[in-house]
C-alpha cells in the first residue's frame, strides 16, 4: 500500500438508480434503493480508492459496515456516495461514508477495509476449501 493512502483521501461514486437495485416487496410504486445494494455500491466505492493506491498484487476486503439509511432515492435518480479515508492503521483502512441522491442526503456511516495480498488470501482460501471437503 502506497503512502500515499492516508487520512483526508476520497473518492466518489455515481450510480444511476435502475430495477436490480431497487427493493420489490411493496410492489412497483413502492420500489426504491435497496439497503443491501446501498452497501454493495459504498464497499465498491470504498474499494476502488484502495486499488488506486494498492501496490502490484494488493486489493482489499470489507471487514466493518455501520451506516443509517437515510431517505428514499428512487429508479431513475443518480445516488452520489463519497468515501473519506479518515484512518489508516496498518492495513486497516476506515472511512466516513456519506451519500446523496439528486434531491437529499440518503446516507451516512463508516466503512473500513482490510488491504490484503492476494496470492497470500488466495492461498489461505484454498487450504479452508481443502478442510471443508475433507469434513465433509
Amino acid at each position: 500500500m502506497k503512502d500515499s493512502l492516508r487520512p483526508g483521501v476520497s473518492r466518489v461514486g455515481r450510480i444511476q438508480i435502475d430495477r436490480d437495485r431497487t427493493i420489490g416487496f411493496m410492489g412497483e410504486e413502492g420500489r426504491v434503493y435497496a439497503t443491501p445494494r446501498l452497501v454493495q455500491d459504498i464497499e465498491h466505492t470504498c474499494r476502488n480508492l484502495i486499488l488506486e493506491h494498492a501496490d502490484d498484487g494488493e486489493d482489499s476486503v470489507g471487514i466493518d459496515v455501520s451506516i443509517r439509511h437515510l431517505a428514499p432515492t428512487l429508479p431513475g435518480m443518480t445516488a452520489e456516495i463519497t468515501a473519506t479515508v479518515s484512518a489508516v492503521e496498518g492495513r486497516k483502512v476506515t472511512f466516513e461514508i456519506a451519500a446523496k441522491d439528486n434531491l437529499e442526503p440518503i446516507c451516512a456511516g463508516t466503512h473500513s477495509r482490510f488491504v490484503v495480498d492476494k496470492g497470500k488470501t488466495l492461498e489461505r482460501l484454498k487450504a479452508k476449501a481443502a478442510k471443508f471437503a475433507a469434513a465433509r
